[in-house]
């Protein structure tokens, strides 16, 4: 089968940061799916484990940590699918990733794929899905429904995981939302995905959130960057508030600046559930299969913001360096080989 991964970590602009391959297929475990790939989107991730991953002993690493595609065969304990079935998902960091034309993937962590949506489109949603989900559910505790008279302030909402996490707070909370963002072309389209308000991160927050009338939030999703508007973060939460956040600070987090005002700070993985096989794995089915719920009744949106062709190493590079220039506006998507 064809598929795209690397020998060696390095920059993307290596002649060998990517690669095309030819490997066997892989064979569905028990619980696996195995998936034809139809469409995949870039992550961040994606990007860090290319720089930094470890790579097998045995062969290349490949990536790519979303997809939407048709079942083509279960494992002898699947339960959940069948062949022909369309389904959607994000795949394990600790498996060979999307970015093949077979994916070998447990069921518990698979979706239906919504009908409403091309499998390009599909593809970017579930990794940035499972992420503001649980970020803004599980680890922040916001009740579906909840947080009427409090607000939640999102940095860097254009991105990935914002694009979906604003639309959630939106859609399904009574939260007032506040996305930020740098571009006049990315704050409008934070505005378009139903943000209360919009404010540029490259500025100083409080100034603009007095301006707005929020000098104070409940909640912040810190999305990137976390290191460099920490102190300002905290300024801004209410007393009790929460701090949530997915990147990689670097440099560390003065923890103690949490005190005063009794801060909690929450760290959303979502490939946790899948790493240690936890109890509650199915929950990213049942997710995502929400989602789509959501997606095929119009309430939640793609996020697609660019199309890049077929899945192949030089689009795939093309990819991964508009990401590491922190200019992506919402999913980069690849379709086809």
């Amino acid at each position: 089968m064809k598929a795209i991964g690397f020998f060696h970590n390095g920059p993307i602009d290596r002649d060998d940061a990517l690669v095309d391959l030819d490997l066997p297929e892989p064979v569905p475990g028990p619980r696996d799916l195995l998936v034809e790939v139809r469409a995949v989107s870039v992550n961040p991730v994606d990007t860090k484990v290319r720089r930094h991953g470890a790579i097998p002993a045995d062969g290349p690493r490949i990536l790519g940590y979303d997809a939407a595609g048709v079942v083509r065969a279960v494992g002898s304990d699947v339960t959940l699918f069948k062949p022909g079935d369309a389904v959607w998902h994000a795949g394990a960091i600790g498996r060979p990733g999307t970015n093949a034309e077979l994916h070998a993937v447990d069921e518990r962590i698979v979706g239906r794929k919504p009908t409403s949506l091309s499998f390009a489109d599909a593809a970017a949603l579930p990794l940035t899905a499972i992420t503001a989900w649980e970020l803004l559910y599980d680890r922040l505790g916001v009740a579906q429904g909840g947080g009427g008279g409090d607000a939640i302030l999102v940095t860097g909402a254009a991105g990935g995981v914002g694009s979906i996490l604003v639309q959630l707070a939106r859609e399904l909370t009574g939260l007032t939302v506040i996305g930020t963002a740098s571009r006049p072309e990315t704050q409008t389209w934070v505005r378009e995905l139903g943000a209360h308000h919009v404010i540029d991160h490259a500025q100083p927050l409080q100034p603009q959130l007095d301006a707005i009338g929020i000098p104070q939030v409940r909640y912040v999703a810190s999305l990137t960057h976390t290191d460099v508007h920490y102190d300002a973060l905290v300024q801004a939460l209410a007393p009790q508030g929460r701090l949530g956040l997915i990147d990689d600070p670097a440099t560390p987090l003065d923890v103690m600046k949490l005190k005063g005002k009794s801060l909690s700070l929450h760290w959303e993985m979502m490939f946790a559930r899948p790493m240690y096989q936890t109890p509650d794995m199915i929950e990213q089915h049942r997710l995502l299969d929400a989602v789509a719920d959501l997606v095929d009744a119009g309430r939640l949106r793609a996020t697609t913001g660019e199309h890049f062709g077929r899945i192949d190493a030089a689009n795939l590079k093309r990819a991964h360096a508009l990401i590491e220039s922190n200019r992506a506006k919402g999913k980069i998507v690849l379709e086809g080989f």
